[in-house]
């Protein structure tokens, strides 16, 4: 394994399922759909970062940490797996979160105080320089904090969904399929980045094509390629990407960053209905809606294969539940 000499703590159920849509399928009439089921990694309703955090929590450890610090939006899907983790293992945590506090406190939020996190709000500052800031108060203190960047996304993080790469193939091994495409939710980039670092190193021959949540085309491929360079070479592979090896479609954006459209709201409908499987409506709504309609332009053609890579953020259905309904 690709990952094998690497500190990793076992915090996630793995592997999770990989399972075929065959009523979405059906309905659409177009590619044969299967989704990778990363909803289910457990750690307070799963997610995509728990796979990162094996390794971050591993890192923390070994440097004798005694609180971690990461930062996201007010309904982070990170920040509430690392506040997990971190009870999970022991450690404290504070969340340095987008601005400031609600007048009610549900979604991920509520999980995050559950878990224990400590919360300080950021205002407009950038996120970065608020948990920076906070990182050098505690060591003031005589703690020793441990900062996980935002989501999760440096190739520490990244190496495990280059592990996810590897258990994606074994698991299309035993079934005896293979994946023309696989399509995720690309945000902050260690998740796209360690999925493109695996299938370099496994000789995976179909395409990784991440539906961006936040960034335009240009700065993502970048931001993705330069993941996947230092992840790579943390590896020891040492391979070069470029931006234009990063397969990107940014046509998603609408409002921007978690406004929640129609788009969101009848991909959740469709996939809720049709194969009783829950969406978020931030990252993965947006991405399978995305999907969708790059299935009716006919971009994915009727004998393929389509692999949906469902990176979680159950809890944000609860922490936007008006948007959602509001279609």
């Amino acid at each position: 394994m690709l990952t094998q000499k690497l500190s990793r703590y076992p915090i996630a159920h793995l592997p999770t399922p990989l399972e075929p849509l065959p009523r979405l399928s059906a309905q659409l009439n177009g590619p044969e759909l299967w989704i990778k089921r990363d909803d289910q990694t457990g750690l307070a309703t799963g997610g995509n970062k728990v796979r990162k955090l094996e390794f971050l929590i591993a890192d923390a450890l070994s440097q004798e940490a005694d609180i971690v610090i990461t930062g996201g939006a007010g309904q982070s899907n990170h920040a509430r797996q690392t506040a997990a983790a971190a009870a999970k293992v022991g450690l404290a945590c504070r969340l340095v979160l987008r601005g400031a506090a609600p007048p009610e406190i549900q979604g991920n939020l509520l999980l995050d105080h559950l878990l224990g996190a400590e919360i300080v709000w950021a205002g407009d500052q950038p996120l970065a320089d608020v948990m920076a800031a906070q990182a050098k108060a505690l060591q003031a203190e005589g703690r020793r904090p441990y900062v996980v960047p935002y989501g999760g996304s440096n190739p520490i993080g990244a190496s495990g969904y280059v592990a996810a790469l590897e258990e994606l193939e074994a698991q299309s091994a035993e079934r005896n399929v293979h994946f023309d495409h696989i399509v995720l939710a690309s945000s902050s980039g260690g998740t796209q980045a360690g999925l493109v670092v695996g299938g370099q190193a496994l000789d995976y021959t179909g395409r990784i094509l991440g539906i961006s949540v936040d960034l335009p085309s240009d700065r993502l491929r970048l931001l993705v390629a330069g993941l996947a360079t230092g992840t790579a070479e943390y590896l020891g592979i040492g391979r070069e990407f470029t931006p234009d090896e990063i397969h990107v479609e940014d046509g998603y954006l609408g409002g921007g960053y978690a406004v929640i459209s129609d788009l969101e709201r009848d991909a959740i409908r469709t996939m809720a209905q049709a194969e009783g499987i829950l969406l978020d409506p931030v990252y993965t709504g947006r991405a399978f809606g995305g999907l969708l309609d790059l299935i009716q332009q006919g971009t994915f053609q009727p004998g393929e294969r389509v692999l949906f890579w469902h990176t979680g953020g159950t809890g944000g259905l609860f922490g936007h539940a008006r948007e959602v309904l509001s279609g």
